[in-house]
């Protein structure tokens, strides 16, 4: 699977809503909110983009597994454990 990174280091204004009380919580232990909504955020698509790709290669895992399955793995006679 190719990393890549989902930033790009440009800002953009963009208006939430928050519940108020959430929003007080994080001020009164001076959190930048910017900061969390966007590391949440980020998280949440680096998870939605693994799925992703998990769901569309997994006919080919399914398939190398039963292949090893079948003729074990190829370079076994190598290992040193």
């Amino acid at each position: 699977m190719k990393q890549e990174t989902i930033a790009s280091g440009k800002r953009k204004a963009v208006n939430l809503s928050l519940d108020t009380g959430i929003v007080q919580a994080a001020r009164d232990v001076e959190l930048n909110l910017s900061q969390v909504c966007e590391a949440a955020i980020q998280q949440a698509t680096k998870q939605v983009l693994k799925e992703r790709w998990r769901a569309e290669n997994r006919h080919a895992m399914e398939a190398w597994n039963d292949w090893i399955d079948k003729n074990g793995l190829p370079l076994e006679k190598y290992r040193m454990f």
